[in-house]
């Protein structure tokens, strides 16, 4: 029908296998994380901040969650020369930090992830055990 699609999205079982799968990869590594789960309109699903990982990381993963729901690819797909005009025009909104990847599922976005307190490859690694906890795309080209 042309006024309705048929969608997808994330169950809270798979967000808390998501985060389980995130918590357990950030332990295994030895960085406490803040990790923040969006579904495809960038409602929160799931955030939690590791005990030990930095508060304020927990704002930068909640952006690189938005920016990867919004944009379908990771986080680091944004330019360089826009990412602060685009950081500005957007309250902080969108980010180009790495940490954050899309929720793909059989081609269909469902939502996004983001990582925050540690180097850009420990984000970008917890996200991806996420990812790949509910069988979601976990390589970006």
């Amino acid at each position: 029908m042309e006024n309705t699609i048929k969608t997808r999205a994330l169950t809270h079982k798979g967000t808390m296998k998501m985060l389980e799968a995130a918590i357990a990869e950030a332990e295994k590594i030895g960085q406490p994380q803040c990790i923040v789960i969006v579904d495809a309109s960038g409602e929160l699903l799931a955030e939690v901040r590791m005990s030990g990982a930095k508060f304020l990381s927990r704002k930068s993963a909640r952006s690189k969650a938005l920016t990867a729901s919004s944009i379908g690819a990771p986080t680091t797909n944004i330019p360089e020369a826009v990412r602060p005009f685009i950081a500005s025009a957007t309250g902080g909104d969108v980010t180009g930090l790495p940490g954050g990847l899309p929720i793909i599922s059989e081609s269909t976005l469902l939502g996004g992830i983001g990582v925050g307190s540690g180097s850009g490859n420990q984000d970008i690694a917890v996200a991806k055990a996420a990812l790949a906890a509910i069988g979601a795309e976990t390589d970006f080209a």
